[in-house]
């Protein structure tokens, strides 16, 4: 993780966290929708991949058990999360109703 974690979450910019592991096949399924979806939400959003295994701290703060785990930041404080794979078109939908 390059840079400061708090102080990415805690900007004005709302923050999409997928929280991943290497090891995990359907975090592999949900990286070229994570790829697709940053082109598209370009500038509203931040986006940031968190690999569990080498930032273990930050993911016991955050109660992150399974992978891949979703989650959006608003000025630090987390306003949607949700483990599992995730469509396009529902991350869409979801940072539509946050920001």
């Amino acid at each position: 993780m390059k840079g400061d974690f708090n102080k990415i979450v805690n900007g004005k910019t709302p923050v999409l966290v997928d929280f991943h592991a290497e090891w995990c096949g359907p975090c592999k399924a949900q990286s070229p929708i994570i790829k697709e979806l940053a082109k598209e939400v370009n500038g509203k959003v931040r986006i940031i991949k968190i690999d569990i295994d080498k930032n273990q701290a930050i993911a016991q703060r955050y109660g992150v058990r399974g992978v891949p785990t979703l989650a959006l930041f608003k000025e630090g404080k987390i306003v949607w999360r949700q483990s599992g794979v995730q469509s396009k078109a529902q991350l869409v939908g979801i940072i539509a109703q946050h920001t």
